[in-house]
């Protein structure tokens, strides 16, 4: 059933977000922040309150396979009652407001067992939010834009959730000299940031969320409720039914449980193995200067609002055009990747940087270093960065552009190819 009153203007595909999409997506800056506080500081504070004896990765393990659990057990069930009509927004709202007030809870002064329950509680909150928060985008996009919109989500999720982490990991390692306070009370502190985060960034989606798409109105709770396990029943006889379906769910659910695995447990299983905490959580941020990728990221983002004033006439590309972008395109990226390099003071000379950075994008891999290892974390990340984007990085590149240039954009592809084209 479709709500008429809700229902949205068709918008075209090349258009822009519109107020409701942005909404729908600044959901996922919110929660990611939780995501990766409990990548990289949870599991160390929760170490700490852990005796002696206490096995942090057995622990976790438990908790994370507890949260689980309860999620998949719930949701074929309340996900029948979220498609009556106006129960989506409450079931989101009730979940959310556990996962923030769970995390705020945190920062309690709680023993191990107390705390590792009280997390446990704030996962199944942010998942099971994530879960209605996903159903959501059939009210929030039409169906041609919703991998647009999706990806908008996704991708500003990673964006947005380095924000807080950064500042709660400043708060964590600078707080005890700049404010006097214990380091147990600045991560406590960071539980508190990280909720008012959640919460700032689920405001805007909370009022003006409407529920456009439904199966039941609210009369037909009862019956919805009641097929729910004949429809899973039959959702399972027709998956069973299609091989390729079955095989691809089987494959992909041990995939994304290893990846799973090794996010939210390296971190615990480091600590027991006796690794520094500081490593641990600094892994992104050794504790070096920022300046020398800040400086050339805020040239880049000036210099991009600047072209974007003027937009090309037409976006067809010929052999002439694909053959001048490459060109251009591999002296710009190795002229702005030097800059980390040349600002860091490391490679004293532009022209070593320049080198340095050609044969990163190019993947010749010569270097003017004699020894490699010798540079700073960082920049050893950066070197290595620009191997990977002058290999696999800049075919994905290529596929990602190509649909934008309307088959235009081959031009560029057979432009990049090695040999006669």
């Amino acid at each position: 059933m479709t709500d008429p009153t809700n229902v949205h203007e068709p918008v075209p595909q090349s258009a822009k977000l519109t107020a409701r999409e942005k909404k729908w997506i600044i959901y996922d800056v919110g929660n990611s922040a939780f995501v990766l506080l409990s990548t990289a500081v949870i599991p160390i504070y929760a170490k700490s309150l852990m005796p002696a004896d206490g096995n942090i990765v057995s622990a976790w393990g438990y908790a994370q396979t507890i949260a689980s659990l309860v999620i998949a057990l719930l949701m074929p069930l309340l996900g029948s009652i979220a498609d009556v009509q106006g129960m989506k927004i409450k079931f989101f709202l009730g979940f959310f407001g556990t996962g923030v007030v769970t995390c705020c809870a945190m920062a309690l002064p709680l023993t191990w067992l107390p705390f590792l329950v009280v997390y446990i509680l704030a996962t199944i909150g942010l998942n099971g939010s994530l879960t209605f928060y996903d159903s959501m985008l059939i009210d929030a996009t039409s169906n041609e834009r919703m991998d647009k919109v999706s990806s908008h989500g996704y991708g500003w999720g990673y964006i947005g959730s380095t924000v807080p982490f950064i500042f709660c990991i400043a708060l964590i390692f600078g707080g005890p000299s700049l404010f006097d306070w214990s380091t147990v009370a600045c991560t406590r502190a960071s539980f508190i940031i990280t909720a008012i985060w959640w919460v700032a960034f689920t405001i805007p989606l909370l009022t003006s969320y409407r529920q456009v798409h439904y199966r039941a109105t609210r009369d037909q709770l009862g019956s919805a409720v009641r097929g729910t396990f004949s429809e899973l029943a039959g959702t399972f006889g027709k998956i069973v039914k299609n091989k390729p379906l079955w095989m691809f769910m089987i494959a992909f659910f041990f995939y994304i449980d290893a990846v799973n695995t090794v996010i939210s447990m390296s971190t615990s299983y480091g600590a027991e193995l006796g690794i520094d905490s500081t490593p641990l959580v600094v892994a992104l941020l050794y504790g070096e200067s920022l300046k020398p990728f800040l400086l050339p990221m805020a040239l880049l983002v000036l210099l991009g609002a600047l072209m974007s004033f003027r937009r090309p006439r037409s976006t067809a590309l010929f052999a002439r055009d694909g053959l001048a972008v490459v060109a251009l395109a591999w002296i710009a990226m190795s002229a702005f990747g030097a800059l980390p390099f040349y600002l860091s003071g490391e490679i004293p000379s532009y022209v070593d940087c320049f080198f340095e950075t050609v044969s990163g994008f190019t993947t010749t891999g010569a270097s003017i270093l004699q020894e490699v290892e010798s540079l700073s974390k960082s920049l050893l990340f950066w070197r290595s960065f620009t191997h990977w984007v002058g290999g696999m990085g800049v075919l994905v590149f290529v596929m990602a552009i190509l649909p934008m240039t309307d088959g235009h954009g081959m031009h560029l592809l057979r432009a990049e190819e090695p040999g006669p084209t």
